[in-house]
């Protein structure tokens, strides 16, 4: 089913001024690169490395504030009251039911930070609140949850307008419709034993960071539970660079028979596709992907920018799951590459998924555009750009 595009925004989140938080929060998600260590400037140590990374938030303390209770209804359609989980850390995240941008990362690291905890990650259940005003239903947090794999590894919950805002209120959480998007404050907060608030986390727009925000949201957690238990493992947290189209980049492709890779890079001009296999929820993907089999015929005849697609693969399931998901459509006349760290995305300046990119022999991006075309408006973009 088709739904209204609502897309989701973190701008809030620079703004947005917790009751519970004596500082502003920031989310510039900008980077110039990581520094050489030595060079002017340059962290002197892995906490002031990840204290540089402008795409990683290191949680601000909400000094053991009591949690505000709330009693919502899960995907399944059961209430659930917060107060329910006393005697296990909660990972408690809002997040919009219908997000393509930052929510996935969200949900993403939320999943990836219990997997580091082992069998430790037992004690702590993940809850998410809807924050679109929207897609309020059962079905709509069912299909979120359904198309990131999350039914049964969460309770993603959401109720009436009036309980979502009263719940949102009670954790300073800004949601509002501009211009047909939905800005709310990407917020995770984590939340001990004790029904007691710990720490405030805000997603940024950076997909390499997911991996290492599961890491800080780990380790935060690993100190509440008992014997503070090690990580699984860890990686530094200093700025990931992004993997410009200035690069020559290999990325494989889903396993099957035609099993290899895509490359990208300088050389010549590329139309690069961004997606994920979740953007079911919110579009008819298959008809989209099949759909741009026409603009590969269109750009032999034409001498337009040969087409590549990327899936945004570190905010999916697995790639297992994109494999299946593609294998099951009908063939597409162009590659598809899996961006496996994200860091490719970042270089390419992905906001969002859809995103449509194209770039120039030299290796620059000179237009890109938020969302599916139609294949004449897509055709006549390449053309002035090629």
């Amino acid at each position: 089913m088709n739904r209204p595009n609502y897309r989701t925004r973190a701008g809030l989140a620079c703004a947005a001024l917790l009751a519970t938080v004596a500082v502003l929060v920031g989310c510039d998600s900008s980077s110039t690169g990581p520094m050489m260590p030595g060079a002017p400037g340059a962290p002197a140590s892995a906490d002031a490395a990840a204290e540089a990374n402008p795409n990683l938030d290191l949680g601000t303390s909400l000094d053991n504030a009591a949690a505000p209770d709330f009693t919502l209804t899960n995907q399944f359609g059961q209430p659930m009251s917060l107060s329910q989980f006393r005697g296990k850390v909660v990972l408690l995240g809002f997040e919009d039911s219908e997000c393509t941008t930052v929510c996935p990362l969200t949900t993403q690291s939320m999943v990836l930070a219990k997997q580091l905890l082992g069998t430790a990650g037992n004690d702590v259940r993940l809850l998410g609140v809807d924050a679109n005003p929207q897609a309020t239903s059962v079905a709509d947090v069912m299909s979120y949850s359904r198309t990131h794999g999350m039914v049964n590894r969460w309770d993603f919950l959401t109720g009436s307008l009036a309980q979502l805002r009263q719940t949102w209120r009670a954790y300073h959480i800004a949601v509002q419709i501009e211009s047909g998007q939905i800005d709310h404050t990407p917020a995770l907060f984590v939340i001990s034993q004790q029904g007691r608030l710990q720490k405030i986390y805000l997603t940024q727009m950076a997909y390499s960071s997911v991996p290492q925000s599961a890491q800080v949201l780990a380790e935060e957690i690993a100190t509440l539970l008992p014997g503070h238990p090690k990580l699984a493992g860890s990686q530094s947290l200093g700025v990931i660079p992004g993997q410009t189209p200035a690069a020559t980049v290999s990325l494989p492709t889903p396993a099957g028979p035609a099993a290899g890779t895509v490359t990208l890079g300088p050389g010549k001009p590329r139309l690069v596709v961004f997606f994920a296999t979740w953007l079911t929820e919110t579009s008819d993907l298959k008809a989209q992907l099949t759909g741009l089999n026409a603009y590969v015929k269109a750009a032999a005849k034409s001498h337009l920018p040969a087409l590549v697609a990327v899936d945004e693969t570190v905010t999916e399931p697995s790639a297992q799951a994109v494999g299946a998901y593609l294998g099951g459509m009908t063939k597409l006349d162009y590659p598809v590459g899996l961006d496996q760290t994200g860091r490719v995305a970042d270089g390419y300046g992905v906001q969002d998924q859809p995103w449509l990119v194209l770039v120039s022999a030299a290796g620059k991006v000179v237009w890109s555009h938020d969302g599916w075309l139609p294949l004449p408006e897509l055709e006549k973009a390449a053309a002035a750009h090629a």
